[in-house]
């Protein structure tokens, strides 16, 4: 007679499979942790706005200021004495102090760190070139050394410009020289270069995002894009009369910042750190954002823009076109937001920001000359 199959599924390989497969419903997986240096930005809020909604905690490296510089953020700050469950937290460092990152690294130990502080402003790096150099150079080195000597292993990602490729004609890759013309560039070139050696000397899962131009509505008006939409919507509203600009015929990649802050993250989610383009792929003159932003308000730009001859660079770079082929391919990346829609966009945030500044005019509060 056949020995009928014993019944196993009370024994202990049971009771082990199933506590091995079995996870109680009441602990979450642990959230990543996120360090951004540079979170009041323009790039800095939206890719926290991005780590937020993939369930990152955050936490923002921010410089001490006597005046508060989080408007980007006000709107995804939770007060930590008025509810525990606040996802962002923000932190007192600087790039020019070695200290404060090697502390706050050790004391966070974020999964990921994101390098986006910079003086980023290339015609003010011809005023100010050793801070320039100190901040965006030598401050990516002391920051890859902070997470190089972290007691876990972290993901790290360098903020890279187009700026970087200078006067190398377009279109700009991966393996296009750089040939930087402006002390922002040079420093720029320097964090791209750390970026590379830490990689391949210690093994850091390190890497460089050579984005090209990204603009928004978030984007500070002294930059020649939100400079532009501003003066469209003050002059609309009859707050302004004149724009004043330099070089017209400089042509950029213009893309959105929202769009470029993805690839930021998914260049962290490879199984093997790289150097990325991130581009549109399709370059612009300054003429052209002026045709496109006035024309959309219904105005000529010629009847109100004159130019100064204090807007030129000592050394210009003439036109920036990115190949972004690889992060199409390895990251599966491409912009959503294209050439006019970034305009209007920009221009529509400008008209509704100018109607309101016009109420406070009307009303005595404020100068109707104020240029932005």
């Amino acid at each position: 007679m056949a020995t009928a199959p014993s019944d196993k599924s009370n024994g202990p390989e049971s009771t082990k499979d199933s506590a091995v497969t079995t996870i109680p419903p009441s602990i979450p997986p642990p959230r990543k942790v996120a360090l951004v240096t540079g979170i009041t930005g323009q790039d800095g809020s939206y890719l926290t706005e991005f780590l937020l909604s993939k369930g990152y905690d955050v936490h923002g490296l921010i410089r001490r200021s006597s005046n508060f510089n989080t408007a980007r953020l006000d709107h995804l700050y939770v007060d930590p004495h008025i509810s525990s469950k606040a996802r962002m937290k923000l932190h007192y460092a600087d790039l020019s102090d070695a200290s404060s990152l090697r502390r706050w690294v050790d004391s966070i130990l974020p999964d990921e760190v994101y390098n986006l502080a910079a003086q980023s402003h290339v015609a003010v790096s011809f005023e100010i070139p050793d801070y320039t150099a100190d901040v965006v150079g030598t401050g990516s080195l002391r920051l890859l050394e902070a997470v190089r000597l972290a007691p876990k292993s972290i993901r790290y990602y360098q903020a890279g410009s187009s700026e970087m490729f200078g006067s190398t004609p377009p279109p700009q890759s991966e393996s296009t020289p750089f040939h930087p013309r402006s002390p922002y560039a040079a420093a720029k070139v320097a964090a791209h270069w750390y970026t590379v050696n830490y990689r391949e000397a210690y093994d850091l899962f390190a890497c460089n995002g050579i984005l090209f131009n990204h603009e928004s509505p978030r984007r500070g008006e002294n930059f020649v894009t939100r400079k532009i939409t501003r003066a469209v919507g003050r002059i609309k509203v009859g707050l302004q009369t004149k724009l004043f600009l330099g070089n017209l015929s400089a042509a950029r990649d213009w893309g959105f910042a929202g769009d470029y802050v993805e690839a930021m993250w998914l260049m962290l989610q490879q199984d093997k750190p790289g150097d990325y383009v991130v581009a549109t792929e399709e370059s612009h003159t300054v003429e052209e954002f002026l045709y496109a932003a006035f024309g959309y308000a219904g105005l000529d730009w010629k009847d109100h823009v004159e130019i100064d001859k204090k807007y030129f660079r000592p050394t210009e770079v003439d036109s920036l076109k990115g190949d972004s082929t690889k992060a199409r391919r390895e990251l599966k990346w491409k912009p959503k937001v294209g050439f006019q829609d970034l305009v209007k966009m920009m221009v529509d945030h400008d008209l509704e920001l100018a109607k309101k500044e016009k109420v406070l005019v009307d009303a005595g509060y404020r100068d109707s000359q104020q240029q932005p």
